[in-house]
């Protein structure tokens, strides 16, 4: 089990990147379009920049949902490599089979 305060950690930061989600996306489309003069899209790189560090989707971790271990995570099943094998082995994810040959 992780730690707590690494858990609240998560959460926190996954509610500041919906919060901030659309108001990045506007800037960064601001920034790209090539219609923009020079003086805007300068002006909306400053904005970006002064948006929180956490806003940002790359400072998420992907972490297990039931113990929230960071390392070892199966995007398909949002589990971690221990968990997912416990509950593989016990019949409880559909469509996996353990392998014989």
């Amino acid at each position: 089990m992780a730690k707590k305060s690494m858990l609240a950690r998560a959460a926190k930061r996954s509610r500041t990147v919906a919060k901030y989600a659309t108001r990045r996306n506007e800037l960064k489309k601001k920034i790209k379009d090539p219609n923009v003069s020079d003086e805007d899209r300068y002006q909306a790189t400053l904005a970006l920049q002064k948006l929180p560090r956490n806003a940002s989707p790359c400072r998420q971790r992907n972490r297990c949902a039931l113990t929230g271990r960071p390392r070892g995570y199966y995007r398909k099943f949002n589990l971690s490599r221990n968990k997912l094998r416990e509950l593989m082995l016990q019949g409880e994810v559909p469509g996996v089979v353990k392998a014989s040959w």
